[in-house]
Parts: C-alpha cells; sequence; structure tokens
C-alpha cells in the first residue's frame, strides 16, 4: 500500500439507516395508536354496510409497515419492534383490550413475517400482499375473540385492513412507476 489509499474500516454494527428507523418507529406506533382509537372512538363504518373497531385502520397500516420496515431496517430490527409493539400494546390499554390486542398482535405479526420472508424472493408486493392477508386474518380472527367474545365484526375487520394494505400498495406502485419514468 503507498498511503494514498484509504483503508477500508470493518463495519462494526449494521444500523438501519434513518429510513429504517423512522419507519420502526412508526410502526411500533401504530399498535398504541390502534388501541387509543378503539377505546376512544369504538366501532367505525369500513365500507358496504360494515363496522369494525376503529382501531383497524391503523392495525391495517402497521401491516404494511412492518413490511417496509423490514426492508429497510432488517429481519433483527423488525423482530425486535414486533417484541417492543406488543409490550406497548400491553401497557396502554385497558386490560381485557391489552390482552387482545397484544395476543393477536403477535400471533399476526410473527405468522406475516413467517409468510414474508419465503415469499419475498417472488417480489416485494407479492410477499406483501400475501402476508398482509395472512397477518389480518389472523389478527382478526384472534383480536375479536379475545377482546369482545364475538366474531360480529369480522366482515368489516377484514374489509378495513384490505382497505389499508390496497391502499398502500396501489401507492409504492405509484411511487415506484414514478421514480422509473423519472430516471
Amino acid at each position: 500500500m503507498d498511503g494514498s489509499a484509504t483503508p477500508r474500516r470493518k463495519k462494526i454494527v449494521n444500523a438501519p439507516a434513518p429510513v429504517g428507523i423512522a419507519t420502526l418507529i412508526t410502526y411500533i406506533a401504530t399498535i398504541p395508536g390502534a388501541n387509543m382509537v378503539v377505546a376512544h372512538f369504538g366501532a367505525v363504518p369500513v365500507g358496504f354496510g360494515y363496522a369494525a373497531p376503529a382501531g383497524v385502520y391503523m392495525v391495517g397500516l402497521a401491516l404494511v409497515l412492518r413490511d417496509l420496515a423490514r426492508e429497510t431496517a432488517g429481519r433483527k430490527a423488525i423482530l425486535a419492534a414486533i417484541v417492543v409493539g406488543t409490550v406497548i400494546s400491553y401497557f396502554l390499554a385497558d386490560p381485557t383490550l391489552a390482552f387482545a390486542s397484544a395476543a393477536a398482535f403477535a400471533v399476526a405479526e410473527t405468522m406475516d413475517f413467517a409468510v414474508y420472508e419465503p415469499l419475498r424472493t417472488r417480489g416485494f408486493l407479492v410477499a406483501m400482499l400475501v402476508s398482509n392477508a395472512v397477518g389480518l386474518l389472523a389478527d382478526s380472527l384472534l383480536f375479536l375473540k379475545l377482546a369482545f367474545g364475538s366474531l360480529d365484526f369480522l366482515p368489516g375487520q377484514i374489509l378495513g385492513k384490505a382497505w389499508m394494505t390496497l391502499g398502500a400498495v396501489t401507492t409504492l406502485v405509484l411511487l415506484r412507476r414514478r421514480k422509473h419514468a423519472t430516471v
């Protein structure tokens, strides 16, 4: 080495970039946010004459953000975020809602993650759509049964979360097209 080149330093910590950190924080915040809107607003209309607990939109957003956070921050970070989100969810709601929310969140997010990982090789959007379908169904079934002892809101829960997933996927497709059009 002639001294003019700087030796490459080995990366000691593989920390997420600022976008990954912001996505993780937003993802984690959707969970207590969902609990707060359920507590304050109860059921809300989601379309086609169906209603669901108000947190449905926040949880639908969480499913999408989980996948985005996985892409920007990595697997280990998102697994840690699932744990943090579960704990925060538990401590920020009334006991019945807290248990139902924490249990549904932990199970659904873990199932969503397990489906997402192997499908990721087929493309981000395919993995997101399929894993979110699994996650939203698991979350809806478990949360409604534990929180309300009933599945009366199930169609509304599925519809509300599906709206959020479809809206996010549409936005991502449009952003991707716009990016490619300007390149």
